[in-house]
């Protein structure tokens, strides 16, 4: 993290509009989730990206839980934290055995992938298809949930399918995955530090953009109200896939 504050102006504003981005994901437009580790990727080296980019996602956090507190499923909760944890822990190991090229291929690699999933779930899946909701399924979402949002803070697709496939009503929904994401982040802090990722001078990177996070926090819940959704994740699958290709650049 040394010589952050001597990024250029343009990685500046990208980093702004990220974290911009990082309150209205949780607030209000989900769909954007998947799109802040590639972008802050182009900030910063990958590997940096991911501690930096850790806090500003648990301050959202704490804003989503705030509003949606009443709403979580602990039931759900249960199920998928444990294998979450085991998840976190393989992230951490295959963390520390690659190098930042290595690493934004990784990342590069899981943006894709959950961002097929996704797609095929919204445009292949009819919305009455049979998805598995034994224990076997909730051990599989929370172990890729925990892997992937430990190398590449890109749970959200694996997280949004296992709770769409329980049937939650919208508030419960959006309730359970604000107490997910936030215990699942809050998990990770220890994991981060021991790696590096997480220091003192990311922290003091990372206040500087905490405005921009609570404005979008706040933000996010008026845009919900105004934006297609169909017409919103059309052009949020096409971003994050041109963003995940670059990484391969």
């Amino acid at each position: 993290m040394q010589g952050i504050y001597a990024l250029s102006a343009g990685k500046w504003i990208l980093a702004y509009v990220t974290s911009l981005m990082v309150g209205i994901s949780k607030t209000g437009l989900p769909a954007l989730g998947i799109l802040l580790a590639p972008l802050f990727a182009e900030v910063m080296p990958a590997r940096a990206s991911t501690g930096a980019l850790l806090p500003l996602l648990i301050a959202a956090d704490a804003f989503a839980v705030i509003f949606w507190r009443r709403h979580g499923s602990w039931k759900h909760l249960v199920r998928l934290l444990p294998w979450a944890v085991v998840g976190i822990v393989a992230g951490y190991f295959a963390m520390g055995r690659i190098n930042d090229q290595q690493m934004r291929y990784v990342m590069g690699a899981i943006v894709i992938i959950m961002l097929g999933i996704n797609v095929y779930r919204e445009y292949v899946m009819s919305k009455d298809a049979p998805i598995p909701t034994s224990w076997w399924f909730a051990a599989i979402a929370g172990f890729l949930a925990g892997a992937t949002t430990m190398v590449a803070n890109a749970a959200g697709p694996v997280t949004m399918i296992y709770l769409l496939s329980m049937r939650l009503p919208k508030k419960e929904f959006i309730g359970t995955a604000a107490w997910y994401f936030f215990i699942l982040n809050w998990l990770k802090v220890p994991f981060s530090i021991s790696l590096g990722l997480i220091t003192v001078p990311s922290l003091g990177f990372d206040a500087v953009l905490v405005p921009a996070v609570v404005a979008g926090a706040f933000g996010g819940l008026l845009l919900a109200k105004g934006i297609p959704e169909k017409a919103f994740m059309i052009a949020v699958q096409a971003l994050t896939f041109v963003s995940a290709v670059r990484m391969f650049v």
